[in-house]
């Protein structure tokens, strides 16, 4: 072997080999610099409504029928008793003999009979007494509102676009990644 074919050779050997280690290389990640952080790019604020019940009570002035009293006469006993007298007093100035007898009788009966009627017209026809009070009234009513269940935050890491929700929302524009994840207590704000 002469001596040129020996250095070319040797010359091709180390330009292979320099190609396969910056091949290697490139496949490689690459040493972390520092902390590496992704971009917060949205926040939007996760609720529920809940409605909690609510007792409202007011006065109220409220009319009222007063209690009928019992009637002292439910037999309508006067009525009868009135009627009866003036129908035989009329009974008896009609005819003579046994004809008034039997015209004082007719009028006693008819008499009593129209009585009684009259006087539960009377009684039914009297208008019911009525007052007013004050009433306490209460009712339920729902209230609602809004309860926050947390933040849903978009991020970019790279060429990556994720959402992750969160208990609070993020303060800053950035958030540290540490194993691909990001730590959400590690937000960063730009300043500048």
């Amino acid at each position: 072997m002469n001596k040129s074919t020996v250095v070319g050779v040797t010359l091709a050997v180390f330009g292979l080999g320099g190609l396969a280690f910056g091949a290697w290389q490139v496949q490689q990640p690459p040493e972390e610099s520092g902390p590496q952080y992704a971009d917060i790019v949205g926040t939007e604020r996760v609720t529920r409504s809940v409605e909690t019940p609510r007792e409202v009570c007011e006065d109220v002035v409220v009319s009222q029928a007063a209690p009928q009293q019992p009637s002292r006469d439910p037999n309508r006993i006067a009525g009868t008793a009135a009627g009866a007298v003036v129908g035989g007093l009329l009974g008896n100035q009609v005819g003579g003999g046994s004809g008034k007898t039997l015209a004082t009788v007719a009028g006693v009966v008819g008499g009593g009979l129209a009585g009684r009627e009259v006087q539960g017209r009377i009684e039914a026809n009297q208008a019911p007494q009525t007052y007013t009070t004050t009433q306490r009234q209460c009712h339920t009513v729902m209230d609602s509102h809004q309860e926050t269940l947390g933040y849903d935050v978009t991020w970019r890491y790279g060429d990556v676009v994720q959402t992750s929700r969160v208990e609070t929302s993020p303060q800053g524009d950035r958030v540290l990644i540490e194993d691909g994840r990001p730590r959400w207590e590690s937000q960063i704000t730009n300043e500048g």
